[in-house]
């Protein structure tokens, strides 16, 4: 990890306005998120800050039982602090706390980041005839 940066769990140091303004605004996967949805998620998640000194640059949160389920969402470095490994770093601290390193199925969603996912050992769901969804892709929009 470069000099000056450093990923925490600890909730108390999300600065939620960043991480709103990212999804809301720059994300392909959220946008026009209401904050009030950013923060019921950010609640109900093992979230992942990356920061360089004070400043949050990064996120990444598990949505977990922390048994035998997870799945990895809303991941993202802000621009300026691309190209420097910390997406790397993310995951690689992400797959090594103790509540996912022994989950039994560990998922993500990604239109754009395969090659990224890959060399952390995700692939492409087997099966995934078997797999279903009720989908609502406009629900997480303000009203």
């Amino acid at each position: 990890m470069p000099d000056g940066y450093e990923i925490s769990t600890d909730p108390a140091r999300l600065n939620v306005d960043v991480i709103h303004q990212y999804l809301a605004k720059d994300s392909y996967w959220s946008p026009g998120i209401a904050r009030e949805i950013v923060e019921r998620s950010i609640a109900n998640s093992l979230c992942f800050g990356l920061y360089h000194d004070t400043a949050q640059v990064g996120f990444a949160r598990v949505v977990t039982d922390r048994a035998l389920f997870g799945l990895l969402a809303d991941v993202f470095v802000l621009p300026a602090h691309r190209g420097k490994g910390l997406a790397k770093a993310l995951m690689q601290c992400i797959l090594e706390h103790e509540d996912v390193k022994r989950l039994r199925r560990f998922q993500l969603v990604t239109v754009d980041a395969h090659d990224l996912y890959r060399q952390f050992g995700f692939a492409e769901i087997t099966g995934a005839s078997r797999y279903m969804e009720i989908l609502h892709p406009d629900a997480h929009r303000s009203p």
